[in-house]
């Protein structure tokens, strides 16, 4: 399976550079849309609420046809752990990381305040969409 590693640094104008990397490293997966938002919230979180504002944060894909792994690492903080939270509906921050839980079929975080890295994994499609298909109306298949 192939694997992608890139760098970026700390700035949220960087995000934009992560999302389109993703999606030329997915060029044409069912599920590229999916991973390139996956990686722009999970580097927000890296850039906004970690030490890697200001340094580096670390994009890694693994992909296959069946599935991608996105895996981002930040430089870690003691003040604060990536965990999904429940919003009031004037919250202006606090849905990225479920709206990664609700993308992704697997979601784990591992490390510590020296580090943190979040897996997403994403599951291609049993059956790729293909081509649109005409509806058969049932007066077509009279004689």
């Amino acid at each position: 399976m192939p694997t992608h590693r890139r760098s970026f640094l700390g700035d949220p104008r960087e995000l934009r550079a992560a999302r389109q990397w993703t999606h030329a490293m997915l060029d044409g997966h069912p599920r590229s849309d999916d991973a390139a938002l996956i990686v722009t919230e999970l580097g927000t979180n890296a850039v906004v609420h970690t030490a890697s504002g200001g340094s580096t944060f670390h994009v890694t894909l693994t992909v296959s046809p069946l599935a991608v792994v996105i895996e981002v690492t930040d430089l870690g903080t003691p003040d604060t752990s990536p965990r999904v939270q429940r919003p009031t509906p004037d919250s202006t921050h606090g849905r990225g990381l479920g709206m990664v839980a609700a993308l992704a079929d697997r979601l784990q975080t591992r490390g510590d305040d020296s580090g943190r890295t979040v897996t997403a994994e994403l599951h291609a499609p049993a059956h790729p969409q293909g081509p649109a298909r005409q509806p058969v109306r049932a007066e077509s298949l009279l004689p």
